[in-house]
């Protein structure tokens, strides 16, 4: 068996699954492929996107991948002091929401093939101009050739280790678990605590029916379950159920899943001959909390509109995509800004973070050019050594994890 499509789509997850439906929408012949035996599984992320998101996506969410609506996010730093980041949206049940993107992509016709994984890509010319890929795969997955290649495999990449495209990203690994009867207040808990998490944070993401994933990305990879048993043992989640920890007890059912994330910014490439990286395979993760499904969703819709301008201009050259990365560049958030600002947040003392966290209002989303001044004011009065720690960056790291900036 052989097959030939205008888009061939690596990858169904949130970004692979809007990219077949948008490119499936503009006409052309997609197929989406999943090297997976079911589509949202395993889970990687933490399931959340603003309403902001869910807006700029135009995206008609059904109730069936809402878990709970939710207020916004609340920073807790290493004293105990906690600031707010209020901006509603929800937390999903990502599985069934990657899996309603696929089949909005399959009812608007295109292809979907599970357990097919891309090994192989060879160019296709004509009198020295491009004219597509021909795409082998592994066991049972057959022959495709495609016009152009939308690259949705995550932080694997597969298209740029075949081509040679970009180098492997730097990564940070991440673990949560999927715990029971955990109290909430509507927020996302986000912990910078570096004693459990080095060069990295910590979360409570609450869901329906008492569940939360708690979990935590950091630098340390090889302990990641020792110190997330640490907090969980040093925090108000220990006593869930202090005779009989529910993380620990194979009697409840609890979840353990996690991955790793690139946190290098996007690749210097997007684009090739007839291909276009979209989310994690692009490098494209919210810098300082590693949010990335909404970054996925509004790239695979400027790769989509990309592919169809290229095939119905009959130019499927680099120079023609080029236009897709001109295109995320306009609309993305100032990648180097926020990592130098991420490093200077991570330069600091436990105790120098939590001076910063009290120098915040309360209300960290209302900080408009007063209020920063007021938080500069306060900075220097308590801790005037902090300037000469670049605080400022690190204080304006805080602002582009909203989701105005594709923080959530």
């Amino acid at each position: 068996m052989a097959a030939e499509c205008d888009v061939l789509v690596i990858g169904a997850g949130p970004g692979g699954g809007s990219a077949a439906l948008h490119a499936a929408r503009a006409g052309l012949s997609v197929i989406l492929i999943e090297d997976h035996s079911e589509i949202g599984t395993p889970v990687h992320c933490g399931e959340c996107l603003s309403d902001l998101a869910v807006a700029n996506l135009e995206l008609d969410l059904p109730d069936s991948v809402i878990s709970l609506r939710v207020d916004g996010i609340r920073v807790i730093f290493p004293d105990g002091t906690e600031k707010r980041l209020s901006e509603p949206g929800y937390v999903l049940e990502k599985h069934l929401f990657e899996r309603w993107i696929a089949d909005e992509a399959v009812a608007e016709g295109a292809s979907l093939h599970l357990s097919h994984k891309l090994t192989g890509m060879t160019r296709i010319e004509s009198d020295g101009k491009f004219e597509g890929w021909m795409c082998e795969g592994k066991g049972d997955s057959f022959p495709i050739t495609a016009k152009i290649l939308i690259d949705a495999s995550g932080v694997a990449g597969v298209c740029s280790k075949l081509t040679k495209l970009n180098e492997r990203p730097t990564v940070i690994a991440g673990i949560q678990y999927e715990m029971h009867d955990v109290p909430t207040d509507g927020y996302l808990d986000f912990y910078i605590w570096p004693k459990y998490a080095k060069k990295g944070y910590l979360w409570m993401i609450p869901k329906c029916d008492g569940r939360a994933n708690v979990g935590l990305v950091s630098e340390d990879k090889k302990g990641l379950v020792k110190d997330l048993d640490a907090f969980i043992d040093s925090t108000h989640f220990s006593d869930l159920d202090t005779a009989n920890p529910p993380w620990r007890d194979d009697s409840v059912s609890v979840r353990g899943f996690g991955g790793t994330i690139p946190i290098s910014g996007p690749h210097e490439w997007t684009y090739s001959d007839g291909l276009m990286l979209v989310g994690d395979a692009a490098g494209f993760t919210s810098p300082l909390f590693e949010g990335g499904s909404h970054l996925a969703l509004k790239s695979a819709v400027f790769a989509a509109k990309t592919a169809a301008k290229a095939i119905h201009s009959n130019d499927l050259s680099g120079s023609n995509l080029a236009s897709y990365q001109a295109a995320w560049k306009r609309e993305f958030p100032p990648y180097g800004k926020i990592l130098k600002g991420k490093s200077a947040l991570y330069a600091l003392s436990d105790d120098e973070m939590s001076v910063m966290g009290r120098c915040f209002p309360q209300e960290m989303s209302s900080m408009g050019p007063h209020g920063k001044a007021m938080v500069g004011l306060r900075l220097l009065v308590r801790k005037p050594s902090l300037y000469f720690r670049r605080i400022i960056p690190a204080m304006l790291a805080f602002g582009y994890s909203r989701a105005k900036y594709y923080g959530w």
